[in-house]
């Protein structure tokens, strides 16, 4: 059984999961910063999962199937999730660091497109990584699955990306947490945030995160230091973060509200990977010994 988003959000171990898939992801973006980036906004997010769908259903037998710029920008602007012309500079972005490749064979128009080596590498992380989450609390063996049984992904990662991006829930962050993630790299330094977190400190409804150098941390994502304070104030004005050690800033506080908001909103991302990867085993006629 799989679990669901209101199991996942009550679960006593949840926050300590996220702050362990946190930390993989970011340790994940030290070693293919580029890459990484894809899914470092939201709005890159949802166009990365769903182009990678699209790939996955891929069926020689219908035209037009596959990743083309028309099915990605039928599927993304049906859902006001970006514009014509950002997916289509989303698309041209991925051809020019060769994360995305024409497919082989015949040229034919819509032309579809497929991902390299690199990509197909970086998507099994992340899921991977996802899976490995929700392992810990349950002491499951997704994880091991998958490490096993590579093509499981092919099956599961559709079906997530499909849900995940049909959840208006999902779609649309909480306002404090959509403030980072509709920002360039606004998910890297919330996953920066989230793996500090000491959660033995909380006092006053406020969990202590430790030092945080905005100026170094700027540099480490690639964004601008004044975008990034600016980040930081408008959160720190809306309640959700603060300082411990005003007027200095070097040492931070999240508001559990924020936490809350957090977690709620990744639980219906998980909840979808668990749901998409239980039914993956089924389909594949894999057994699921211990979910």
């Amino acid at each position: 059984m799989s679990f669901s988003i209101e199991q996942l959000a009550r679960h006593p171990k949840f926050i300590s999961s996220l702050r362990f898939l946190a930390e993989s992801l970011r340790n994940r973006y030290d070693h293919g910063p580029r890459i990484a980036r894809m899914l470092a906004s939201h709005q890159r997010w949802l166009l990365t999962q769903t182009a990678y769908a699209l790939h996955f259903e891929y069926d020689p037998a219908v035209p037009g199937s596959g990743l083309t710029v028309v099915s990605l920008r039928d599927l993304i602007t049906r859902h006001r999730v970006a514009s014509r012309n950002t997916v289509l500079s989303f698309i041209e972005e991925l051809l020019t660091y060769r994360f995305l490749v024409p497919a082989p064979g015949h040229v034919r128009r819509p032309r579809r497109y497929v991902p390299t080596e690199i990509s197909h590498t970086a998507m099994f992380g992340w899921y991977l990584s996802n899976l490995a989450a929700l392992d810990l609390l349950d002491d499951g063996v997704r994880a091991v699955a998958l490490a096993t049984s590579p093509a499981l992904m092919d099956l599961a990662q559709p079906r997530m990306a499909r849900h995940c991006l049909e959840a208006e829930v999902w779609r649309e962050p909480p306002e404090g947490v959509g403030l980072f993630l509709w920002t360039e790299a606004g998910g890297l330094v919330v996953d920066h945030i989230m793996a500090k977190m000491d959660l033995s400190a909380e006092m006053d409804s406020h969990i202590d995160i430790g030092r945080v150098d905005a100026r170094a941390l700027a540099a480490h994502f690639m964004i601008s230091r004044t975008h990034l304070q600016r980040l930081l104030r408008k959160s720190a004005d809306r309640g959700d973060i603060g300082w411990y050690d005003e007027p200095k800033k070097t040492r931070m506080w999240i508001s559990r509200d924020f936490l809350d908001q957090y977690c709620g909103w990744q639980a219906v991302k998980l909840a979808a990977i668990d749901e998409a990867f239980a039914w993956a085993q089924s389909a594949a006629g894999h057994p699921d010994p211990k979910q």
